[in-house]
């Protein structure tokens, strides 16, 4: 007998067949490929990404925009390898590769999720730096895809007002929930979906589908690697300082998980008050 999970599950895959989500890039799978093999080939790697114009232009934009503060600015693919490590570039492009894959939606929304998404991105990247024991890899990437599946929702239901980091919202219940209830599915499964087909490491697709999951990664951490709860924790973090400083908000979702994410990160409330002042400081600092 099929548990609840599978039957979800089914119904997952289902509505994303008809939504029709993007199919993981040919250039995402070769570079995939590459990078788990033994010895990764930097070589055929940046002739791979250099090999689609558009696509190694808007990396190179991205690699030397004053958020990276490079000395020495890349003016090739493999000079951005070289500058940034390989692991850094291929987070990079496979959100560079989700965004021109939804590029077709073109509207307010989709302009407020990637501006939201970018600015919660330099955030976590600032905040990672503060805590030597949290892994790096694959952070970059869950926090590109981790509300992916609102992108999907925004296309497939017209009536679907995706609920962004700062949104008012008359309870505390879980936002997945309230998408369950509304459309029989939710973005967290929605992006564990399109995770999977895009060839994501189990890790980061794991946490896709359980980042509202509080309660119970907290309780007894729902089985996932040690690195997917850190991803979780560190990037919940990173957008309730966006909403603070940003939008001069309070986070629903701090409210709802913020115990966790300390829990994980290993510190006090205070302790991350004091963090996000720093960091607000290096944003503004930033924006002069």
């Amino acid at each position: 007998m099929a548990t609840d999970f599978e039957v979800l599950d089914r119904e997952a895959e289902q509505i994303v067949k008809e939504i029709g989500i993007p199919p993981c890039p040919v250039i995402l799978t070769k570079l995939m490929q590459e990078m788990r093999s033994d010895d990764p080939d930097f070589g055929k790697l940046g002739k791979l990404i250099g090999g689609d114009a558009s696509l190694a232009a808007a990396m190179l934009k991205t690699v030397n925009s004053p958020f990276y503060g490079l000395r020495t600015k890349a003016t090739s693919v493999a000079q951005a390898i070289a500058l940034l490590g390989l692991r850094h570039v291929a987070e990079l492009v496979s959100g560079l590769l989700l965004r021109q894959a939804f590029q077709g939606g073109t509207s307010e929304l989709m302009d407020e999720f990637w501006e939201s998404s970018t600015r919660i991105g330099q955030i976590n990247d600032l905040l990672v730096r503060r805590f030597k024991h949290v892994r790096r890899d694959g952070l970059q990437t869950f926090g590109v895809f981790r509300d992916c599946g609102m992108l999907a929702m925004m296309q497939k239901f017209k009536n679907y007002k995706p609920l962004f980091p700062g949104a008012a919202r008359t309870s505390n219940v879980s936002v997945t929930a309230l998408e369950d209830a509304q459309y029989k599915i939710n973005h967290a499964r929605i992006g564990y979906q399109m995770a999977k087909t895009w060839l994501l490491p189990e890790e980061v697709c794991e946490a896709v589908l359980r980042h509202h999951d509080y309660s119970q990664l907290q309780a007894d951490g729902g089985g996932l690697a040690v690195a997917s709860l850190q991803h979780v924790a560190l990037t919940l973090a990173a957008e309730s300082i966006f909403v603070k400083h940003d939008l001069d908000a309070t986070s629903v979702e701090w409210a709802l998980g913020g115990a966790f994410a300390l829990d994980q990160m290993g510190i006090t409330q205070p302790e991350l008050d004091e963090i996000a002042d720093s960091i607000g400081e290096e944003l503004d600092a930033q924006q002069a």
